[in-house]
């Protein structure tokens, strides 16, 4: 199956060059498949075209990158998969948020790369880039048939620096960079790439070990390097030992090891896995607070921070909490604790410094960050799909998931910004800096309703695992159709009675326009991807 802009290109040190904007514009443009064929058995692009036309309409389109607002709606038919579900605001915001990375892919002499904002801003490196959100636009990202555009940013990260090193501002903020390429390949299948990278990863988690562990082996970071500035338990001159540094590089070693496995490195395999447990164990031991049941940043002055914050979910986003922590995730229904009526907090709301730092200059000391939501609803699926336990359920995922579809809103048009009030849903970055929020790219929601709501989970192995968050009794039907994976096309299909699409009625699999397994009700649904290597697709 070919896609344009995804052909075969070295993974030398350089960066491959395009010669300008108007051919990399056509190739991006052009049809991802076989001629005459499509990734799609039941939608197509009609069932976008409503919502990206009101988007088109509703936009003074006054900052223009690669992909102009006339080709976003045959950019989403052509790359990204199509979603069809009772919810109207779940469908919109899902092309709404499809429609706003496209905004902001930008051609360079280098490649293509991905801005967080959507003008310039004093803190950005080359290109406007920022590499606070290189995460989540990986995670996003990866869901596109044009993987191309990753493998540019990714290289413009790692080796468009001094000496063909790091961009010299990859490390003005923490990353799970290493995690977010190792969970793409879980989606593309391409270890081609990841292995060509592997020295470059070692280094940068070297690099990482050489400005911020300590002497106990745990990591320590400013709030403002963490893209989380003026939390409760966060200074930006503290070296305070926080979540989110440190699950983020036992997420990276984790990865490294899997790379370096994939490799054939088993020396360097068995020194990340190493890394892995040392690190995960000092986590549980120095930031799990027992009475509070909740995991917490450690001070620079003693002692664990007064303050449950959101990041104290992260350990589940990256794999280190383990089943005996789960009673933390009662405090995203408790009131007092994350839940509020305009989505999850970023502090819990007990604490008597909760939104106390002021309004308007990015505080992370309360209110409802869309960064935050992204990791805390990936760190909930994945409580979700493991050891049994009685605190949480997915009426509680989607319930968030709706409230955060929800909260894309302003002024009655589908909008997106930095932060919000918890209680009002007022964005809250207003006057002139509120042109720089506009469409703001910095937490993901497709990955969710993909991998979280409809189920399809990444795996390493020629494995098709649907596990839907969707609670059962809600919906009684929903499509995502043409979903790039290991070099396929996927569909899953939910149709409790098979009136809605005319198909089997349960919930489908289907690969290559294929049927390859069917339930009657909502749950797991496992299947192998077939052997061989040619795409049959509806036409």
């Amino acid at each position: 199956m070919s896609i344009c802009s995804g052909t075969a290109r070295p993974l030398g040190r350089r960066l491959t060059s395009i010669a300008g904007a108007g051919v990399a514009l056509a190739c991006v443009l052009a049809s991802s498949l076989t001629s005459a064929k499509t990734p799609w058995i039941v939608l197509g692009p009609d069932d976008a075209q409503p919502y990206v036309d009101t988007l088109n309409a509703n936009d003074k389109e006054d900052v223009v990158n690669l992909v102009p607002n006339k080709h976003s709606l045959r950019w989403i038919t052509e790359n990204a998969p199509l979603f069809d579900c009772p919810s109207t605001r779940l469908e919109e915001v899902y092309y709404f948020r499809w429609w706003t990375y496209r905004k902001h892919i930008k051609q360079t002499p280098g490649g293509r790369v991905l801005t967080e904002f959507i003008t310039p801003v004093s803190h950005a490196g080359h290109h406007n880039t920022i590499a606070c959100a290189f995460g989540h636009h990986v995670a996003e990202g990866r869901w596109l048939w044009d993987q191309a555009l990753l493998d540019d940013y990714a290289l413009m990260w790692f080796r468009s620096g001094p000496g063909g090193g790091p961009a010299e501002h990859f490390h003005k903020f923490s990353s799970w960079a290493a995690a977010a390429l190792y969970d793409r390949y879980r989606v593309n299948g391409n270890e081609a790439f990841l292995i060509d990278l592997l020295e470059d990863l070692v280094a940068d988690y070297r690099t990482w070990e050489a400005e911020r562990r300590l002497p106990s082996g745990l990591f320590y970071q400013f709030d403002v390097r963490d893209g989380m500035e003026e939390s409760i338990s966060g200074d930006r001159h503290a070296k305070n030992i926080r979540p989110t540094i440190n699950c983020y590089m036992a997420a990276n070693a984790r990865a490294i090891a899997s790379i370096a496995a994939l490799a054939g490195r088993a020396e360097l395999a068995e020194e990340f896995s190493s890394k892995v447990e040392a690190l995960t164990d000092l986590i549980v031991e120095s930031l799990w607070h027992a009475d509070a049941e909740f995991f917490k940043a450690r001070l620079e002055t003693g002692g664990l921070s007064d303050a449950r914050e959101a990041i104290g979910f992260i350990p589940w986003t990256f794999g280190v909490a383990g089943p005996e922590h789960a009673a933390a995730w009662r405090q995203i229904k408790d009131p007092n604790g994350f839940w509020a009526p305009c989505g999850l907090t970023t502090a819990e709301r007990r604490h008597p410094e909760f939104r106390s730092h002021g309004v308007g200059t990015c505080e992370w000391d309360g209110a409802v960050w869309p960064f935050a939501t992204s990791q805390t609803l990936v760190g909930l699926a994945n409580l979700l799909r493991g050891p049994e336990q009685s605190v949480v359920t997915r009426d509680d995922y989607f319930e968030q998931l709706v409230r955060y579809a929800t909260s894309h809103q302003q002024d009655g048009k589908t909008y997106i910004g930095e932060y919000c009030d918890e209680t009002t849903g007022a964005w809250l970055i207003t006057g002139p800096k509120a042109q720089r929020s506009r469409f703001y790219n910095h937490s993901t929601f497709c990955d969710l309703v993909i991998g979280g709501l409809v189920g399809l989970v990444p795996r390493s192995d020629n494995t098709i695992e649907v596990s839907p968050l969707l609670p059962s009794g809600v919906w009684e039907w929903f499509c995502l159709d043409g979903v790039p994976y290991h070099g396929h096309s996927i569909t899953v299909i939910w149709d409790k009675s098979g009136e809605r699409y005319g198909r089997r009625a349960g919930l489908t699999v289907w690969c290559d326009g294929e049927q390859l397994a069917n339930r009657k009700e909502l749950g797991r649904l496992t299947c192998e991807i077939p052997a061989n290597d040619q795409a049959h697709l509806t036409e």
